[in-house]
């Protein structure tokens, strides 16, 4: 793809998250202030026994996020089980035990990491049924609890409530992620992307070869995949099937729909809180992040690396002709820096550097922009770490928004910030320490012995722990450790750092609004701006860097 050309259609790419987002951030944020239910949404309350004009304060909330995801495992782990009894399941077998175990938490926990080819292990009902309606879920549960850190940070004060957690989920789901995902289908289905029953198709290939082609409910799922930054794809090969991704449109329509409600949330937590030049100030910064990393990312793949890449002129390995070096990195960037985990090229087969990157890209936690409600989450907690460092260095009480950022609410932002590293440490760790357990890696799950080995698993438990969902694909994962150690990072990696910004929620709704203190630090301009980027790259360069150096970087520098 020519400069010109990949530069029209990144400007086509910030027209439509303009035009798109303006409105839907406006229409979130009323979704999520107003007292009008709809008549669909009434009853729905009814069936459930709810009390709409209930609140709850924040350890309630999290018991209702957490008891609809219980649920939901067990539901998907029985689905996935129960397979040969279901309608459409094309005569494939059980999914086995632990890799449905593993299966189950992935998509419940709005990770999406897949240790099996899905055309050929799961049919339509579980697909539909179980592995579509988690990644609705899953969306709305990380939604819902950044729209409750928002009300803790400015409508609610001294009450200590944040929301009715079954209302916010109910609304996300009629009002947001369910009308968007319907339209989105629709413009996939034009695009070329499938949506059929149609099981297995016997044809002939261009080499004479009889060959089986999958159909299925592709677009439906494909939707909401990349617009709940989901990422789990129908097909093995994810969204570089030409059935799941046929063209350039549909390339950059599926970029957009990852970006749009991440974005669109920073618009919708200025209004909420009364200061839009606060929302400003949280998209500058993301945006920052967004283009510094991908444009790394594509600056090594551009530069390439080795005899074998200089010899075919570009480092095409891996990557759809049809999509070349650009649209693939964006799209790659695209995903680590949401959680969304699609992929579009293969990044085992990325340079090291720029295998490195798209590692890095989920070790900033995910917040440029982040997923659905996770990125603005987690950029606040970083946000307020900020604003403390600052009161500490000018000797000022620091406070956001207002509320005062004291001991008890600058501990749960450090255990937020410290619990996906040490999930993800600990997992390779382990991964390496136990004699047994190295062994059987080391001999069954890594193609490439070395330090790109290492990669591919540490690339595994950073997806895990950062509820991402990508791979290197050079990785056998399908294994008893890494189904179980994976599936622990996953659920670690979501609900303990959710408990920590619902208490941090619950401690701020619990204050009374003091106002901006005089001469604090200003949260909605430029200096605040570059001291949460400072702070994001200052923090990950400090956590990782060791680790990356035993990998990527050795491979890269070598």
């Amino acid at each position: 793809m020519s400069g010109l050309l990949f530069a029209l259609t990144v400007l086509t790419l910030v027209i439509a998250l303009v035009g798109l987002g303006w409105p839907l951030s406006t229409w979130m944020a009323r979704t999520y202030t107003t007292a009008e239910d709809w008549r669909l949404e009434r009853g729905v309350y009814r069936l459930l026994g709810i009390d709409p004009r209930s609140e709850q304060r924040w350890s309630n909330y999290f018991r209702g996020i957490l008891a609809i995801s219980v649920l939901g495992v067990v539901l998907l782990y029985g689905m996935q089980r129960l397979q040969t009894v279901l309608p459409y399941s094309l005569g494939l077998p059980p999914v086995p035990e632990g890799l449905a175990f593993n299966t189950a938490i992935s998509f419940v926990t709005n990770t999406n990491w897949q240790s099996y080819s899905p055309e050929t292990t799961m049919g339509y009902t579980v697909q539909l049924a179980g592995l579509a309606v988690q990644n609705f879920l899953s969306a709305t549960i990380g939604i819902v609890v950044a729209i409750a850190l928002i009300r803790g940070l400015g409508s609610r004060s001294g009450t200590g409530a944040l929301g009715n957690v079954w209302v916010d989920m109910i609304r996300t789901l009629t009002r947001v992620l369910i009308p968007i995902a319907f339209v989105s289908a629709i413009v996939l289905l034009a695009t070329g992307v499938i949506q059929n029953f149609n099981g297995f198709q016997s044809i002939t290939g261009l080499a004479g070869a009889p060959a089986s082609v999958p159909g299925g409910p592709i677009a439906s799922q494909e939707a909401i995949k990349e617009l709940g930054t989901n990422g789990g794809g129908f097909f093995n090969v994810n969204s570089a099937h030409p059935f799941e991704n046929p063209t350039g449109f549909s390339n950059l329509f599926e970029i957009v729909l990852m970006l749009l409600i991440p974005f669109a949330l920073t618009r919708v937590f200025g209004l909420m809180v009364g200061d839009r030049r606060q929302g400003r100030a949280v998209l500058a910064a993301m945006v920052t992040l967004y283009v510094l990393f991908a444009g790394f990312l594509a600056a090594a793949e551009l530069a390439g690396a080795g005899s074998a890449t200089a010899a075919a002129g570009a480092a095409m390995e891996g990557k759809e002709q049809r999509f070349g070096i650009l649209w693939s990195t964006l799209f790659g960037s695209t995903s680590t820096l949401t959680s969304t985990g699609a992929v579009n090229s293969m990044h085992d087969s990325y340079t090291p550097l720029g295998g490195m990157m798209t590692m890095l890209n989920m070790m900033l936690g995910e917040i440029a922009p982040g997923g659905v409600g996770t990125g603005l989450y987690g950029f606040l907690v970083i946000a307020i770490l900020a604003v403390f460092v600052a009161g500490l260095m000018i000797g000022r009480t620091p406070s956001y928004l207002g509320k005062k950022v004291g001991t008890r609410e600058i501990t749960f932002a450090s255990l937020y910030l410290l619990t996906t590293p040490t999930v993800l440490l600990a997992g390779v760790g382990l991964s390496f320490a136990i004699p047994a357990v190295a062994a059987d890696i080391s001999s069954t799950s890594i193609y490439n012995p070395g330090p790109h080995g290492f990669s591919e698993v540490l690339y595994a438990f950073t997806s895990a722990a950062n509820n991402n969902g990508s791979a290197f694909a050079g990785l056998t994962a399908n294994t008893p450790w890494l189904n179980a150690a994976l599936a622990a990072a996953m659920w670690l990696g979501r609900y303990l750092p959710i408990v920590f910004v619902l208490a941090l929620a619950g401690s701020f709704a619990t204050q009374e609004n003091h106002g901006t203190a005089e001469g604090g630090l200003v949260t909605h301009r430029q200096q605040f701006v570059l001291l949460t980027v400072g702070t994001v790259l200052i923090v990950t360069a400090l956590t990782y860097l060791p680790v990356l150096a035993l990998g990527p970087l050795a491979e890269g520098l070598a």
